[in-house]
């Protein structure tokens, strides 16, 4: 492979060395760029029980909470096993994973998560990289080894039940219909589900330092508020997701958060585009991570890496690191392929390939600001297909969030650095600009390399604050200036 050249001598090692005992999964790590880490297969005890066993009734009426709680309690005493779950509308509240489980839901299956926000308890969590309090996830784990959610069903988080709504991001006809319950910011300009949700998050300066505190007032007051992800499986090992659909999440999709040997295979990750905070999967601050063949639609960013945010991020230290992300698409979503911006943990050794993003927001997405440290670097781009991207297809915004005019700090540990950056065999048919480099003065972007690559765009490329780029054999389409050179650009080299 053509990147294979941008590696350091040191790094050059021979990746069959790394080949473990994922012998499906062995082939996606040959000839890669750079020398990840592979993931080692997952795998459950024989044992199989179905949920009707315990009591579930698949009318869509029923509260099935406590009959999917015994049937992954027996089968934890037993060992674990698989948890199977037939065709049917299974209405529950949370389900919470123990070691060696896999929930299996069989085509027709739909697991639809209760409306009553009271059914999730407020818990110790993190949100957005910070450590804080959270309304419990419909999915969760922590500390559990062997989980997995397999099969060919869909699991429905209820989101619309949790999430405001922008006036801006609906038609005449979708806002009337949303007026129709819940209630309005006093702009009017956005819906809130019910009208605990909606004095909260008019109140949310006031009320933060109390969540973070876990103060038991202000969580009853800010409940409804605080909504969750759809799964969340923090410092867990040997997890799979595999085959099914998540959709429609009160936040996030799916959040692994300090994992170990993840596999995500062939998932559909759903949310209607207006979703507020509606990311496709945040991977943060998790080690061999395989992301394969899988589909993304959503109203946020689709595929995401993250490492904490600020203080919180740099104490906790954990990079995501040693990821493969193979054969996947991208409809719509504020940025296909995104690092960041809470990445104060650092992200490296990441390879992203044989992907296509259909009218995505943005399409190859790396996001940060000042004070939150950490560094992205070892980041290699292959083979990525692109087409009405309505923004950038590659944008590096260290200034996300940072009003113009700023004064320029001295680096610090909450300075962010992204380095070592290779692209190659990039083809964008259709954007609105074809790359952004909006690196900090005080830190300005290093080392970042595009090869074999086309860019058909309105606009070029625009420079600030790059130190070290090389473009070879690339063709920047455009009808105005392809290259704007701004503040701060150095050692540039076009062959």
């Amino acid at each position: 492979m053509e990147l294979k050249r941008f590696m350091p001598a040191a790094l050059a090692v021979c990746l069959t060395a790394l080949a473990g005992s994922a012998a499906d999964y062995s082939k996606y790590y040959k000839d890669l760029p750079a020398p990840i880490r592979q993931v080692s297969e997952v795998s459950f005890p024989d044992k199989k029980v179905k949920v009707t066993d315990f009591g579930a009734v698949s009318d869509g009426v029923t509260l099935n909470t406590k009959a999917f709680a015994d049937a992954i309690s027996s089968l934890a005493k037993a060992g674990g096993g698989t948890l199977v779950v037939p065709e049917g509308i299974w209405y529950t509240g949370p389900i919470k994973f123990e070691d060696n489980i896999n929930l299996h839901l069989e085509r027709g299956a739909l697991i639809l998560f209760s409306e009553n926000l009271e059914d999730y308890p407020v818990l110790k969590s993190d949100w957005e990289g910070l450590s804080t309090y959270r309304a419990m996830s419909p999915l969760s784990a922590r500390g559990k080894s062997n989980i997995g959610i397999t099969g060919e069903g869909t699991i429905n988080g209820n989101g619309q039940k949790w999430r405001p709504v922008k006036r801006m991001k609906m038609t005449d006809g979708q806002w009337k219909k949303l007026l129709a319950s819940g209630c309005t910011s006093e702009k009017g300009d956005l819906w809130f589900p019910n009208e605990k949700i909606r004095y909260a998050y008019e109140h949310q300066g006031d009320l933060w330092q109390k969540i973070h505190q876990g103060d038991p007032a202000t969580m009853q007051i800010a409940h409804d508020f605080l909504r969750p992800v759809l799964l969340s499986f923090i410092d867990c090992k040997n997890v799979l997701l595999q085959g099914v659909t998540f959709e429609n999440s009160p936040a996030w999709n799916v959040h692994p958060l300090l994992c170990e040997n993840l596999i995500v295979d062939g998932v559909n990750i759903r949310n209607p585009w207006y979703a507020q905070n509606g990311d496709g999967i945040d991977i943060e601050s998790c080690s061999r991570v395989l992301l394969l063949n899988s589909s993304f639609d959503v109203g946020d960013d689709a595929i995401c890496l993250k490492s904490g945010k600020d203080k919180d991020g740099r104490e906790r230290g954990i990079p995501s690191q040693d990821v493969l992300i193979e054969g996947c698409t991208v409809y719509h979503g504020h940025g296909g392929f995104v690092i960041g911006s809470e990445m104060s943990g650092g992200c490296k050794d990441i390879v992203a390939k044989n992907c296509v993003f259909i009218g995505t927001d943005v399409g190859l997405r790396f996001k940060s600001t000042r004070g939150r440290g950490g560094v992205v670097e070892n980041i290699y781009i292959d083979n990525i297909k692109m087409t009405d991207i309505p923004g950038e297809a590659l944008i590096f915004d260290l200034y996300y969030g940072i009003k113009p005019g700023a004064p320029v700090p001295p680096v610090t540990e909450e300075t962010p650095s992204f380095r070592n950056i290779y692209i190659n065999d990039v083809v964008c048919r259709s954007a609105g600009r074809a790359a952004l480099f909006n690196g900090l003065p005080e830190m300005p972007m290093k080392n970042v390399v595009i090869e074999n690559s086309r860019f058909r765009a309105d606009k070029g490329f625009t420079l600030n604050n790059v130190d070290g780029l090389t473009m070879k054999n690339v063709v920047v389409d455009v009808p105005g200036e392809k290259i704007t050179y701004g503040d701060g650009v150095k050692n540039v080299s076009i062959k």
